[in-house]
């Protein structure tokens, strides 16, 4: 009773616990529940999924993990329990198939989030949008049309995952930690992404340099090489297991932590780009500076006129998939 009290008196004078709603209870937001319930970083994490069920028997066994770990609140709920939440997680949708492309799902998936993004913010209307849903670019765009937020109260976790994958292939061809390496992704999550090697270092030195003290190649072919593999690494992944979901879920995490502890940190996430190398009205990844208030500043690398080009294919490719989403109600 003292401690529903206490409760009762925290959320009177707006002290609320920090609450995380993740809408759909699949291979990744599962993932991604567990993940911050480790993590310590939410007081409370509700989940919501069609299947009321399913998110009731994630819930349960989420709870069990709660002794091992910080406290908190785990439950199945709706998404009038999406009010107060700092952050809404949306990773409901159909999944990639093997051999299918995540621009595929556009108009499937799209038709999905026309459904729920309303029923989010008829309930939250302060907190941060997470769009980790595939194609999440298209996604993204379709969230901040269908929420009518601000774009930087959007955020889709993007290429935060393929920047972390070109940097774990790095690491291992250089023989350094993959976190002293600092080379972005950017552009769609999906075949026309791109690799920014003009701006790459690792520990201040460019990767060009690094390259020829270490005495491994850096060279067109190698680049080319470690851009397909990063590339196609989702789909030798769902090929061998039938989905991915470790490594997004640690981005989405990433991301959720920087927002809660509004931490402005820089991280290649998708969200409305304007007037940026002649990319205009479209939703794809830069880095931005993520804090509590979401995507708080794009920052503009200067890139070569190769990379510049296809960050417009990319743009085009976005845009193309984005148009064949129904418009909804």
């Amino acid at each position: 009773m003292a401690a529903e009290g206490q409760r009762r008196d925290d959320e009177a004078t707006g002290n609320r616990p920090v609450r995380v709603a993740v809408v759909g209870t699949g291979n990744v937001g599962a993932t991604f529940a567990h993940a911050l319930l480790l993590s310590g970083l939410a007081a409370e994490i509700v989940l919501i999924n069609r299947d009321h069920s399913e998110a009731e028997g994630e819930a349960m066994d989420l709870a069990h993990a709660v002794p091992f770990g910080e406290p908190a609140r785990v439950w199945a709920g709706d998404y009038a329990d999406c009010a107060g939440a700092a952050i809404v997680v949306l990773t409901a949708g159909a999944a990639s198939a093997p051999g299918g492309t995540r621009l595929d799902l556009a108009e499937k998936n799209g038709a999905i989030f026309n459904e729920i993004v309303p029923q989010v913010v008829r309930h939250n209307t302060d907190g941060i949008l997470l769009v980790a849903t595939n194609p999440v670019d298209v996604l993204t765009d379709v969230t901040v049309r269908r929420s009518g937020f601000p774009p930087s109260r959007v955020i889709g976790s993007g290429t935060i995952l393929d920047t972390a994958r070109l940097r774990s292939l790095l690491g291992g061809h250089l023989g350094i930690d993959p976190r002293d390496v600092h080379a972005d992704v950017i552009g769609e999550h999906g075949d026309s992404q791109v690799a920014v090697w003009s701006r790459a270092t690792a520990a201040g030195i460019p990767l060009a340099e690094l390259s020829a003290d270490l005495g491994v190649p850096f060279d067109a072919p190698t680049r080319e090489d470690l851009a397909r593999r990063t590339r196609e690494a989702a789909g030798e992944i769902v090929e061998r297991k039938g989905s991915t979901a470790y490594g997004v879920a640690a981005g989405l995490l990433r991301i959720a932590e920087a927002v809660l502890r509004d931490q402005r940190s820089v991280l290649t996430v998708s969200g409305m780009a304007e007037g940026y190398e002649g990319v205009d009205g479209v939703c794809l990844s830069l880095p931005r500076v993520i804090g509590r208030h979401g995507a708080e500043r794009v920052l503009r690398p200067a890139l070569d006129p190769d990379e510049a080009a296809a960050l417009r294919r990319s743009a085009e490719t976005v845009r193309e998939a984005t148009e064949h989403v129904p418009a909804g109600d």
